[in-house]
């Protein structure tokens, strides 16, 4: 019992559980991408169809993350995790048993709710373990941490278990993790303080609901129009009640009195720029990632983990960056960094166009470390410019816009450079790739100018104290630090 537990080793078991919830989450977004020819074998799936066992992850993660911060506020986080860590477990075990297409996307539609559930909760009960500032600052750096070592390491650990024990292997392997996670959660975590129940947010259900159908029908058109085209009935229909729920969507959060989405941090400017920097940055991140998993497997004819390990100088650029970004951000501003790792990005992006063509894996190795190294610069700064941008008060909700945005800009970029590859079997997945490349290089420029013109050169001189001064802070201000 945590009674009889010394107090560091009861927070220490908390803080890995919570770091557990942060890998299984981040894992599921990498993973899978490696699986995509293996899946492509088993179900003969379209393009559509990959596409959308990665987006429909994407999709309810992206669109229930302000929901399932809510419902923190609301209920106590420790067992909103809980509940999020066994949907997770049985949704992986739907998806692992999957007997077609249509059913592992479905369970992956589900899977995702279980993410947006586990990651607030989790940073909320790290918050509640850790009442001291300095060792709270040192938990939320090793949760940060987590999330950078599974998106570093989540192409590889894919690759192996889909070359040694098949694809259905990287769904299984959620189930014994989870249930490491719910049993030390349970016997280990704290229950957070009681609260004024005036103070709790609402769950806002219209908002949601507009929220989810606007999400998916934008996703729904982007993805079919590869195979149907842009005329096609389905995609305009598509079209149309995207723009319908876009609409009600915003009239239902202008009159809420307890928004979802509180549309007035929108007008200052440095939280709209950064909120469109995630966007961008995660259209130009996820959507590569995607498309060079199938470029490596099905042009190049690589191994699930000879992909993975193509992408680790990348994911171990970005890890590295991680680290070097604060004292850079402490020295010349969040606003300096932002411009700097965009460029960055953009330029190794940039050069990798000449030479997807050339068959030499060595030719484009520095591109990948120059571009990941930049990705790795805009993360950090990007968020403590966000913080920077808002009163203590708001923190949590700044934290779940930015994540939110970026997990809308990877369903965006997965979606947008699957439809420029098109089917890797035309012959044309070469030229296709070089467009989704340059489609990056443009969002990275327009993160880049958003940067300059968006965020004043002392934002950053201001980031760190709102974030120090909230309790809930700290936690919830490394969501987006991975």
């Amino acid at each position: 019992m945590p009674q009889q537990q010394p107090a560091g080793a009861r927070s220490g078991l908390t803080l890995f559980a919570a770091c557990l919830g942060f890998v299984v989450v981040i894992l599921d977004v990498s993973v899978v991408n490696v699986a995509t020819k293996a899946l492509a074998g088993d179900f003969g799936g379209t393009m559509a169809g990959l596409e959308w066992v990665i987006n429909g992850y994407t999709l309810t993660f992206a669109a229930f993350l302000l929901t399932a911060g809510a419902m923190g506020d609301r209920f106590d986080p420790k067992q909103i995790f809980m509940c999020g860590f066994v949907l997770f477990a049985v949704t992986s075990l739907a998806c692992g048993a999957a007997p077609s297409l249509v059913t592992l996307i479905v369970a992956r539609v589900v899977q995702g709710i279980g993410a947006a559930m586990i990651v607030p909760s989790s940073l909320s009960i790290v918050n509640t373990n850790f009442p001291d500032p300095a060792r709270r600052t040192r938990a939320v750096s090793l949760w940060a941490a987590s999330g950078g070592l599974a998106l570093a390491l989540g192409p590889v650990v894919g690759g192996v278990l889909v070359d040694s024990l098949g694809w259905r292997s990287i769904f299984y392997v959620n189930v014994p993790i989870a249930l490491v996670g719910i049993l030390l959660t349970k016997a280990y975590a704290l229950p957070a303080p009681a609260r004024d129940t005036s103070d709790r947010r609402s769950l806002d259900l219209p908002g949601q609901l507009l929220a989810v159908i606007g999400l998916g029908t934008l996703t729904g058109a982007i993805v079919e129009a590869n195979a149907q085209g842009w005329t096609s009935a389905l995609v305009l229909s598509c079209l149309a009640v995207c723009v319908l729920a876009l609409i009600g969507f915003l009239v239902v959060e202008r009159r809420s009195s307890d928004a979802m989405l509180p549309l007035h941090l929108f007008g200052r400017k440095a939280f709209s720029s950064t909120s469109l920097v995630g966007v961008l940055l995660n259209f130009a991140f996820y959507g590569l990632i995607f498309v060079f998993s199938l470029f490596f497997q099905q042009v190049w004819e690589y191994s699930p983990i000879v992909a993975g390990l193509a992408f680790l100088p990348m994911t171990a650029s970005i890890m590295i960056a991680n680290l070097a970004c604060g004292p850079l951000v402490r020295r010349y501003g969040a606003r300096t960094v932002l411009i700097t790792g965009n460029t960055l990005a953009a330029v190794g992006y940039l050069a990798t166009v000449p030479v997807v063509g050339s068959q030499s894996y060595p030719a484009m190795v520095v591109q990948f470390l120059v571009a990941g190294f930049g990705i790795g610069l805009v993360v950090p700064s990007m968020t403590n410019a966000m913080l920077g941008s808002v009163d203590p008060a708001n923190a949590g909700i700044a934290s779940g816009v930015l994540n939110a945005s970026r997990q809308l800009g990877g369903l965006i970029g997965v979606a947008v450079m699957g439809l420029l590859v098109g089917q890797a079997a035309s012959g044309h997945f070469v030229s296709g790739l070089r467009a989704a490349l340059l489609s990056a290089v443009a969002a990275l420029a327009v993160s880049g100018v958003l940067s300059a013109v968006g965020i004043r050169p002392a934002a950053a001189a201001h980031a760190a104290p709102p974030a120090a001064t909230s309790k809930a802070s700290p936690a919830r201000s490394a969501a987006d630090a991975r």
